[in-house]
């Protein structure tokens, strides 16, 4: 990355004033953005920023702006991939009875969906299965294993689960039931049992992109199978339809699964927004139809992000998954559309109850928190919904820049408590979640979010051990929250077409986060109000050297009393800036990051 030097300038962040961010103000070598405009053909603004994502080269800049399907490499050379697909492909035809056992978030259902669409048109005897998350827990698990088995299933196929389900392999295999296992998360100490593994890290191997999500990985294998059926590697016109209305899907898993936006997810993403805009399933359309983004002139990775994937991640919350698959995988708009009302239904309780874990989680926090000494928080309680813990904990993360952990404790004290944590960058949380397991039933997960079980006796024990862990990993100035800005701009320059040419970045996301700009000198020229259910967006109206513009802080709710107080002088802001399509105008709006008093 050829910067030439961040600036650090202090700021007291409104949500809590106990806790300190820093901007980091970009500055960039003029000569070098000149000359990626120029050869790259680009405006400045793109070139600017492109420079800050460390692509300083013309043609990376090209193949970055400009991703083909034809980028995505071929399925083959994804591990694993041809022996799965010759397994399954021979199963299918020998109409053996095929279960794709499931995961409950997006990145698993969208996986499923995948798979079962791709067996569906190659006529197999297929069938799903996604555990329910509050009963039976992630992964493969042996009492569902016995009920498959007793059904008469032939094979078992994950997807986005199974790599480390050691003893549930060997079960399988005792069972005589065929086992391929595909999945992207971290590997145990060896490889479970199955008759073939898809997984871009798979030892022995190297993929060049180990970033793919388990829908993505799911993709690729559906991908193999109507090269497979169709006796070569271009595939038949009814597969290539198939397959095109997939990249839909596995761009939902990608962008809810929070993986890097680059390389391969990039493609995916990119087109798979097209094909959600032009040839979506009937589920996905009945989705978009229910939230009114039928209405936007095109999907973008937000409206994942924010709508689509949150409601299908409500359903596994509160353990209807299976619903959200089969809205996925149904072909019925009728009842396409029942199914997107009920998610929706199923949504705004999931965010009645994480809000009330929230405010009960905050408090417990203020109580036990010491901000100079803590490193991390370790949260407990009878009373808080294990199927919200995780994105309570992803907020308290970004409050208090710490590494979260929240236990949801068992109202009885008889079974073990369910955990999940989020993490800050550089602190792996499932490795330090391995080295406090003594004091753990179960964990599992990713270094940015993972999941544990643990029993009541030992919660006090583990917080001890994994706050050390956290204290001798985490030095106090990446206890810091920063943002990253990439550049100081004035209101005069927000114009549409600047805007336009930004969006030329796009998809954003994780590993390619949407551009965030500072201004100084703002003053708001109405007071701030509260917008949203509960009150928890806020709307403004800011002003700087004439030039007026709207502001929305989403989730900034808690700012309101700072920012009245704050409404008589100058304030520096940080946002991201964006184009606002409302019943045919298009207007530039600004999305509030930070703020502080000047």
């Amino acid at each position: 990355m050829r910067r030439s030097h961040w600036l650090l300038v202090g700021d007291v962040s409104p949500i809590s004033s106990s806790m300190t961010k820093l901007w980091r103000i970009a500055n960039y070598d003029s000569a070098l953005v000149e000359r990626l405009a120029i050869a790259a053909n680009v405006p400045p603004v793109v070139a600017q920023l492109l420079i800050g994502r460390g692509i300083d080269s013309p043609k990376v800049a090209q193949r970055f702006l400009d991703a083909k399907l034809t980028d995505l490499r071929d399925p083959d050379q994804l591990p694993g991939v041809p022996h799965a697909a010759e397994m399954i492909f021979a199963a299918a035809k020998a109409k053996k009875r095929i279960v794709i056992y499931g995961d409950y978030d997006a990145d698993g259902m969208t996986a499923t969906a995948i798979l079962m669409r791709c067996l569906r048109l190659l006529h197999a005897n297929v069938e799903f299965y996604v555990p329910h998350r509050l009963e039976q827990g992630y992964g493969l698990n042996c009492q569902s294993l016995d009920e498959l088995h007793s059904a008469g299933t032939d094979m078992v196929i994950t997807v986005d689960n199974g790599i480390a389900s050691l003893k549930e392999a060997d079960h399988t295999k005792q069972l005589g039931i065929d086992l391929v296992v595909t999945d992207h998360h971290q590997m145990a100490s060896r490889l479970p049992e199955a008759v073939a593994i898809v997984h871009p890290q798979l030892p022995g191997y190297d993929y060049p992109f180990p970033g793919l999500c388990g829908a993505a990985v799911a993709f690729k294998l559906a991908w193999a199978l109507c090269q497979l059926a169709s006796g070569e590697k271009r595939v038949k016109p009814a597969m290539r339809e198939f397959l095109l209305q997939a990249t839909g899907l596995a761009a939902i898993g990608t962008v809810a699964d929070v993986v890097p936006l680059v390389d391969e997810n990039r493609v995916l993403v990119l087109h798979g927004l097209k094909a959600l805009s032009a040839t979506p399933t009937v589920g996905v359309a009945a989705m978009v139809r229910a939230n009114e983004l039928d209405k936007k002139p095109a999907l973008a990775s937000d409206d994942i992000g924010f709508t689509i994937a949150p409601r299908l991640n409500a359903a596994g919350r509160l353990g209807q998954a299976e619903l959200a698959v089969e809205l996925l995988t149904t072909d019925d708009p009728q009842r396409a559309a029942e199914l997107a009302e009920f998610v929706n239904e199923l949504n705004l309780e999931r965010q009645s109850l994480e809000r009330s874990v929230l405010l009960a989680a905050r408090k417990q926090a203020k109580n036990r928190f010491n901000p100079q000494e803590d490193s991390a928080l370790v949260l407990a309680d009878h009373g808080w919904h294990a199927g919200v813990i995780g994105i309570v904990a992803g907020k308290l993360v970004e409050q208090f820049h710490r590494p979260v952990v929240l236990i949801s404790q068992d109202k009885l004290g008889i079974k073990p408590g369910t955990g999940s944590g989020r993490s800050v960058p550089g602190f792996d949380l499932h490795r330090a979640f391995s080295e406090c397991s003594e004091q753990l039933v179960s964990h599992g997960g990713h270094a940015a979010a993972a999941g544990l079980r643990i029993e009541d006796r030992h919660i006090d024990r583990f917080r001890d051990e994994f706050c050390a862990v956290a204290t001798a990993e985490i030095s106090a100035e990446h206890r810091t929250a920063q943002i990253d800005i990439d550049a100081e701009t004035a209101f005069a320059s927000l114009t549409r077409q600047t805007i336009t040419q930004i969006e030329s970045l796009a998809p954003f996301g994780c590993g390619n986060r949407r551009p965030t700009l500072c201004a100084h000198e703002v003053r708001m020229a109405a007071p701030p109000r509260t917008i949203g259910s509960g009150g928890r967006h806020l709307s403004l109206e800011l002003e700087q050297h004439g030039v007026r513009l709207r502001a929305v802080a989403f989730g900034g709710g808690d700012w309101l009393e700072d920012l009245e107080k704050a409404s008589s002088g100058n304030i520096a802001i940080a946002f991201n800036p964006v184009l606002n399509h409302f019943r045919g105008r298009v207007s530039v709006e600004m999305h509030l990051v930070d703020w502080r008093p000047e």
